[in-house]
């Protein structure tokens, strides 16, 4: 078979897959956001059957993406490939201003807006417990500005973003914006749901959000350009196992950016909180990262914004690299 002949085929089989008008609806709702099927049920106003029949079409046409997270099941359109180009193309083409393309939007801000609200009151059932630890170690803008200046600063390109133990997105808000696409990664879905709102919240259409284990990332081995692990070691049982997994997914030449505590004795933090370190030593984390086969290029302590005492925390933050050339 020919190469003009595989593309006629795709083509012909893209425009068979959206040349239905629910699932051209479908794509077009999938297209402005990532949803799960309950969502696209509530929205379209059909049956879960009906929504997941059509649903596996586009999926079989290249049209759709699927991305598991736990029990749930989200979907989206990607933006790249021959298959988009074709389908953005009739999206393109189809009139804004479309009745039933309206309220398919006002709905789908409906779902959008319930979901920053399930996101928010989990924030703020959480959000005690953060401000307790943040008043202890420096100010965070000034953590933040460390973090991208490490990240930024005569730094190549990113053009593949990892934060794992993504929490409630903040470090995917500060960095995805500079690279072209980024991943969050965590195991708690309810962390996830506060995440997806906050980088919808802040227009960020490069960044996927997957649910994963940090010992078994669900990222492809030496894809990732900078990797970030923030405020996450203090709560593993293995750090050095942690920072091995986040090493493979590093391509060559690729930086990985760890942020945590210096020792302390804040016994408060595992007795509340959870916390199983009470900090790292600057040669513990270094050793680690050797060991991940990374070599670490600079580290920074972050005093607390006050004067200092037992109940006090250091912010440490290291870079390494992966030292094999990039292509």
């Amino acid at each position: 078979m020919s190469e003009a002949s595989v593309h006629l085929h795709g083509a012909l089989a893209c425009l068979a897959a959206i040349g239905e008008e629910s699932r051209l609806r479908l794509y077009a709702l999938l297209a402005e956001a990532e949803l799960a099927v309950s969502e696209l049920v509530t929205i379209l106003g059909q049956s879960q059957p009906r929504v997941s029949r059509h649903l596996k079409l586009l999926l079989e046409a290249g049209l759709v993406e699927r991305r598991r997270e736990g029990a749930w099941a989200f979907f989206h359109a990607p933006e790249k490939g021959a298959a988009a180009a074709l389908a953005r193309a009739v999206l393109a083409r189809l009139d804004a201003a479309d009745p039933v393309l309206e309220a398919d939007r006002g709905r789908l801000a409906e779902a959008r807006a319930a979901r920053a609200e399930r996101a928010q009151e989990y924030f703020a059932e959480q959000a005690p417990i953060w401000d307790e630890t943040r008043r202890l170690h420096a100010p965070e803008a000034e953590v933040e500005a460390a973090i991208r200046a490490a990240a930024c600063d005569r730094a190549p390109p990113v053009r593949r973003l990892l934060d794992i133990g993504c929490g409630a997105g903040r470090m995917l808000e500060l960095l995805a914006p500079d690279a072209d696409s980024a991943i969050g990664v965590d195991l708690s879905a309810a962390m996830l749901g506060v995440a997806r709102a906050r980088v919808e919240q802040a227009g960020l259409r490069n960044v996927q959000l997957r649910q994963g284990d940090i010992y078994a990332l669900p990222v492809e081995r030496g894809s990732v350009d900078l990797a970030v692990i923030h405020q996450v070691l203090h709560y593993l049982d293995n750090p050095a196992r942690a920072l091995r997994e986040a090493a493979l997914t590093l391509a060559p030449g690729g930086r990985l950016i760890v942020v945590d505590f210096a020792p302390h004795h804040c016994e408060m933090l595992r007795e509340k909180h959870e916390h199983r370190r009470l900090g790292f030593a600057v040669a513990e984390v270094e050793d680690y990262l050797r060991q991940a086969g990374l070599e670490p290029v600079a580290h920074r302590d972050l005093a607390p914004g006050d004067a200092g005492g037992d109940d006090k925390l250091i912010v440490s933050l290291w870079l390494a690299r992966d030292a094999r050339a990039a292509s």
